[in-house]
């Protein structure tokens, strides 16, 4: 127990640390005034997730990593899509951005196209994994869509051939970022972790309390799931 409270701790740490090997991200006040629509603060920090996580010098980075809030509408799809984004502006890496939430998906709205023909669609059929997502125009960011629903998620989530095609990615791209459902509501989240090099949270802190964040923490640690990052969202508390 006294390892997830460190953890809490470290959330309010805006830092990296190599030692934990958690970066903690909180938007400044200045951030937090954007407004309460929109994800304050995106693409700074955006770019400190690139800089400290995917991109720091000192260390091999994760090529494939989860991103996961606690709960629902703390602005998951908003930072991951940035996080994508800003990624491909500083790699000459091809980098793919998974709409891994299907069961409400939100990226291809984002980026102004459909779900159809993606993820699920990659697991069912066959054919090259890039010939399933779509060239975003004028960079080397690729987008693919959750594809057509399916009935029964959970099982696909679970399926070796999502396994095969997460090797896919792997192997085709230089970065795959998943933008996951929220951890205390689904399963997928924790398999997608287990899949890739470590998950980022997201964490809204006016909504947040210590124990589910402490929870989600212990329950991703008994699947040797890494904690890279944590995103406290639209902050005003400090928790700890």
């Amino acid at each position: 127990m006294s390892r997830n409270f460190d953890f809490m701790r470290r959330l309010e740490r805006e830092r990296f640390d190599p030692d934990f090997g958690l970066t903690s991200v909180m938007p400044s006040q200045d951030e937090h005034r954007n407004g309460h629509n929109q994800t304050p603060g995106v693409s700074d920090t955006a770019l400190r997730l690139v800089q400290q996580i995917l991109l720091y010098p000192t260390h091999i980075p994760p090529r494939v990593v989860a991103f996961a809030g606690i709960n629902h509408r703390v602005g998951c799809s908003h930072i991951c899509s940035a996080v994508a984004k800003t990624l491909a502006r500083n790699t000459l890496d091809e980098v793919c951005l998974v709409e891994a939430n299907l069961r409400s998906p939100s990226l291809p709205k984002l980026f102004g196209t459909t779900n159809h023909h993606g993820l699920t669609d990659a697991v069912l059929q066959e054919g090259s994994i890039k010939s399933f997502a779509k060239l975003v125009s004028g960079s080397n960011l690729w987008l693919l869509s959750s594809g057509t629903p399916v009935e029964d998620v959970t099982d696909l989530i679970a399926s070796d051939q999502l396994r095969q095609r997460l090797a896919d990615l792997r192997e085709e791209f230089g970065f795959v970022l998943f933008d996951t459902p929220p951890l205390t509501r689904y399963s997928d989240a924790t398999v997608l972790g287990q899949l890739s090099d470590g998950v980022v949270l997201v964490v809204e802190v006016e909504s947040a309390q210590q124990q589910p964040a402490l929870s989600v923490a212990a329950h991703l640690a008994s699947f040797n799931v890494p904690i890279l990052a944590v995103v406290l969202n639209k902050h005003g508390l400090r928790i700890g």
